[in-house]
Order: C-alpha cells, then structure tokens, then sequence
C-alpha cells in the first residue's frame, strides 16, 4: 500500500511502531554489546563471546533502515 493511500491515522499508527522497534532492537543489541565485550574482557576465553558479538555487529544494520521508513 502506497504512502498516500494510507489515512493519516494508520501512518502515525505506523511511525508510533517503527520507533518504539527502533528503540527497543537498540537497547538489546547495545546491552548483548555490552555482554560480549564483559565477557570477552573477563570470563574465560571459551569463543562464544567472540562468537556471539558477531550477532549485534550484524543486526545493527537494520537500525538505519528503519530510521530510513520514519523519515518516509
């Protein structure tokens, strides 16, 4: 569906979405962040912390495509 068919209430219902996702998926990739890099600070070397920072690394792009559709 095309941006000027939507009613005005569904676009906001849209964007109130797309920023409380935004703010939540940078809230849980910040804090695996901040888990990966404690433990690979402080536990043992084991490789699943190293192996596990991959995941926010990779997922942190879709935060500018999201910011990308609240700016549509």
């Amino acid at each position: 569906m095309k941006l000027n068919e939507k009613t005005t209430e569904k676009l906001e219902g849209e964007l109130r979405g797309l920023k409380i996702i935004n703010g939540a998926l940078i809230v849980v990739l910040g804090l695996l962040f901040i888990v990966c890099i404690y433990g690979l600070l402080k536990k043992d070397d084991n490789g699943v912390f190293s192996a596990l920072i991959v995941v926010p690394i990779a997922l942190s792009a879709i935060i500018p495509v999201n910011f990308g559709n609240i700016k549509k």
